[in-house]
């Protein structure tokens, strides 16, 4: 390669029309998926404390919600459920009039091109805070497949056209699998949360989902963040069980898992810009440190860099709003 001087890189870094010319990774409003917290009521939008910006809002809240957001170019929505009542088994949670599922049933009468995707994962709906049934103080991984497939498949009835297991049990992308194609949804796919940490960077979305464990932690079940090389195992299997796209979270510690997924299994990949990620970024830019639009931006181009295809973003709507003043 040539060297200086008579190669000088800031040749092409002169102007914006320049360096936009040279620009080797770009995100837009369609690489991107708005992540909304529907509960009960009509009328209802409660401000989620620690996810400035952030509301659990009723049926209707939610449609009005992510109508904004396909206008701007967005083309999908991610769904987390808060129900009225929990149980010990999150029965709520395959209940055919559950919030996420009126929910999906009203986003698709109204808003027939936009993608719905619905989390799958009992820890909303569990009494004790946990990704499934609890025996003798630990989650029974086998018991909780046979619910989580009971709820992906009142997710395929109501109209979503992805589920998204985030519950970290083994074999839960093959026993959904099984169990939308045995149910005639063999065209509903399976984004799986194939790589999913036991991060410190989840509190905010806790709050908002009222998912906290009332006892214990999730560490037993979500990975470790010290492992990578169990990150691409996680994610082969999930893939061999039928995961259509492979989810990393979260993203933006994670840069390096999500650039050796996408290289090595060669599938689609979503990242997960997570709850805690984004609150240091607001609570940083409302204290005057740092700018918000540029900081977010910054973040969510580092993501797509690593190889994300698309990317779950709670400034989806913010980075859209941008896009189309541009």
């Amino acid at each position: 390669m040539s060297e200086f001087p008579r190669y000088r890189p800031r040749r092409l870094r002169a102007t914006p029309v320049l360096r936009s010319l040279v620009r080797e990774t770009d995100v837009t409003a369609s690489d991107l998926i708005l992540p909304l917290f529907v509960t009960e009521g009509e009328g209802v939008r409660r401000p989620v404390t620690s996810l400035p910006g952030v509301f659990n809002t009723s049926v209707d809240g939610v449609v009005a919600d992510a109508r904004e957001a396909q206008r701007l170019g967005i083309p999908a929505v991610l769904l987390f459920g808060i129900p009225g009542s929990k149980d010990e088994r999150g029965s709520s949670g395959w209940d055919d009039d559950g919030v996420v599922q009126r929910a999906v049933r009203a986003l698709r009468a109204e808003l027939p091109d936009l993608v719905v995707i619905t989390d799958v994962c009992l820890c909303e709906y569990t009494s004790h805070g946990h990704c499934g049934v609890v025996r003798d103080g630990a989650v029974a991984n086998d018991e909780t497949l046979e619910l989580l497939a009971r709820q992906a498949l009142s997710h395929a009835r109501a109209g979503a056209h992805i589920v998204a297991p985030s519950d970290m049990m083994d074999g839960r992308v093959a026993t959904l699998r099984a169990a939308l194609d045995d149910d005639g949804f063999a065209d509903v796919a399976i984004l799986s949360y194939a790589v999913k940490y036991a991060s410190a960077f989840y509190g905010p979305f806790r709050e908002a989902a009222g998912s906290t464990p009332q006892f214990g932690d999730r560490r037993a079940y979500q990975m470790d963040p010290a492992n990578a090389e169990e990150a691409l195992r996680e994610a082969r299997m999930d893939v061999a069980e039928g995961a259509d796209i492979i989810m990393v979270k979260p993203a933006l510690a994670y840069l390096d898992v999500i650039w050796r997924v996408k290289q090595e299994t060669g599938w689609p990949v979503c990242a997960y810009h997570v709850s805690g990620e984004y609150a240091a970024i607001m609570a940083a830019a409302r204290n005057g440190w740092i700018d918000e639009a540029a900081a977010m931006r910054e973040a969510l181009t580092a993501i797509r860099r690593a190889g994300a295809d698309m990317i779950v973003s709670y400034w989806a709507r913010e980075f859209a709003r941008g896009d189309a003043s541009s």
